[in-house]
């Protein structure tokens, strides 16, 4: 039933019959080994090093942050972000259901209790109109200035929003909605290296952004992640609770807090700033690729819509992704491009409906329910 869009695939990509089309593969195109070598020779390839401190600098320069602080992966980008935000066990963590799971682990390692939020149908990301309805039903704030739960009396400490397959969120509007209600914003731009809204990178609006460069990510350190900030001194204060809360000394060991392992080595950094080199490439090679994508699918064969960028948009289109009529076709879509060796994939799961989260309170969570029914991530790697 999808041979044409599986031969047309094969041929975007120059994948013969009998190879196996991956999803997202790595492109190393530079200085990675040159970099990787001179890491090695230095013997420097743990939590210190040269690559470590430009790796930082290259993304703040890049994504127009205030500061850059690397970790060892985009979780462990997002639990420090909710630590730095001040959020405790016991609060309320407002997020997606539609989300990878790495968003909701991080509010659990807290000790937080998240709560669902529709999506904007175009964005995939948390839509504002269903953030401030519920806000408007459930949510209070008292003398104190504290916003708080009617229902439990928790407090509403922080709320994080996802960039959906690299597509901005409408994340102005959001941060407009959390300061009015008291509520830190936090961006998981995980997936949105290189993407803008209105021109400003993803990662940027909210006071703390966290990025990652997990190997099938537009770039990649193999593992790693990146937290971004406005404000220069909240960023000193990541580094120094991601290294273990050590205290300078020339040989003492004084730890003035509890810390977090949290450092990316510098081996990874050092791929990292090769990578980073050509991320103009990758974006441009992907962003043809929507464009070839958005053109075949515009007929809407078999009823197939392309997932374009948003609105004021300009996306890195990390994965690409086509909207099918139902769940059914999702499914028989899924079956005969994998059989043939083409890999896609389903949305994520959605979180409320995994066994840790089942009782997680939700709004209606209409559009995220479609969503998930329909979405179909399909290859989206460079070509160079």
């Amino acid at each position: 039933m999808y041979a044409d869009i599986i031969r047309f695939v094969r041929d975007r990509f120059h994948t013969p019959d009998g190879e196996t089309l991956p999803l997202h593969p790595p492109t190393f195109a530079g200085n990675e080994k040159k970099y990787l070598e001179e890491c090695i020779d230095s013997t420097f390839v743990s939590s210190v090093g040269p690559f470590v401190n430009r790796f930082e600098k290259d993304i703040a320069d890049y994504t127009g942050a205030a500061g850059a602080v690397v970790t060892v992966n985009g979780t462990s980008a997002l639990h420090m972000a909710l630590i730095l935000s001040g959020v405790e066990p016991g609060d309320i963590v407002l997020s997606q259901a539609l989300t990878f799971i790495a968003t909701c682990n991080a509010i659990a390692y807290t000790g937080a209790e998240p709560v669902f939020i529709d999506v904007d149908p175009e964005t995939m990301g948390m839509s504002a109109n269903a953030l401030s309805s519920w806000l408007e039903q459930n949510a209070s704030k008292g003398s104190d200035d504290v916003c708080r739960d009617k229902l439990s009396g928790k407090r509403i400490k922080a709320a994080v929003v996802m960039h959906t397959f690299g597509h901005p969120a409408r994340v102005d509007r959001l941060k407009e909605i959390c300061d009015h209600w008291g509520i830190e914003l936090i961006e998981d731009a995980a997936e949105s290296i290189g993407s803008l809204y209105k021109g400003q990178h993803t990662g940027t609006f909210a006071n703390i952004g966290a990025l990652s460069f997990n190997g099938n990510k537009t770039i990649t350190t193999g593992g790693g992640g990146m937290l971004l900030f406005r404000d220069p001194e909240t960023a000193q204060r990541a580094k120094h609770l991601t290294t273990q809360a050590k205290v300078a000394h020339r040989w003492e060991f004084i730890h003035d807090s509890v810390g977090y392992n949290y450092r990316m080595p510098n081996i990874n950094a050092a791929l990292g700033c090769a990578q980073l080199e050509n991320i103009d490439r990758f974006i441009e090679s992907k962003r043809a690729t929507a464009a070839v994508y958005k053109e075949y699918f515009a007929n809407e064969p078999e009823g197939i819509r392309f997932m374009t960028e948003p609105a004021e948009s300009r996306s890195n289109y990390w994965l690409c992704a086509v909207k099918l009529p139902d769940r059914t076709a999702r499914d028989r879509f899924l079956t005969e491009t994998n059989d043939n060796g083409v890999m896609t994939r389903p949305i994520w799961e959605l979180m409320n409906r995994l066994p840790m989260w089942k009782n997680a309170r939700t709004d209606s969570l209409t559009h995220t329910i479609e969503l998930a029914d329909t979405i179909v991530n399909i290859p989206s790697g460079v070509i160079l």
